[in-house]
């Protein structure tokens, strides 16, 4: 089943360090908590929350980036892994996701697909959006 999402995300924590291999390249790990802008519901009932974990690695804004999220509903939640490239030119990152755990009503769940994280409209937001397919 395809399906397609977004979510506001607001960074709760940030810590970055400075590699000093060479101008502005650093490595930052961030915490993120969201909230669905556009969202089908499910089998396993309305959004209760999002959480992801990130690790990026950049230069001069450009770079790889690694975490992990888990998405909770009423009856059931999906926990994710996904991996992206931000280009500050257009500062957007965009990369593949694919589900390695579900509990409850998503304990058999399966999904993969491609997401694209831009800023958002305040400082410390972002705008993810979702686009994959999904097998329960």
């Amino acid at each position: 089943m395809k399906r397609q999402a977004s979510y506001r995300l607001l960074v709760t924590r940030r810590e970055m360090l400075h590699v000093h291999d060479e101008f502005d390249h650093s490595l930052m790990l961030v915490e993120m908590e969201g909230e669905p802008i556009e969202y089908q519901v499910g089998v396993s009932g309305k959004f209760v929350s999002r959480r992801s974990v990130t690790f990026h690695d950049r230069t001069r804004g450009d770079g790889e980036m690694t975490g992990y999220a888990v998405t909770i509903f009423e009856e059931g939640a999906i926990y994710s892994k996904y991996k992206g490239y931000r280009t500050s030119k257009d500062q957007l990152t965009k990369g593949t996701w694919e589900v390695y755990k579900g509990v409850g009503k998503l304990a058999k769940i399966k999904g993969t697909g491609e997401f694209t994280v831009k800023p958002g409209a305040k400082s410390r937001e972002f705008v993810l959006e979702i686009d994959g397919d999904y097998q329960v």
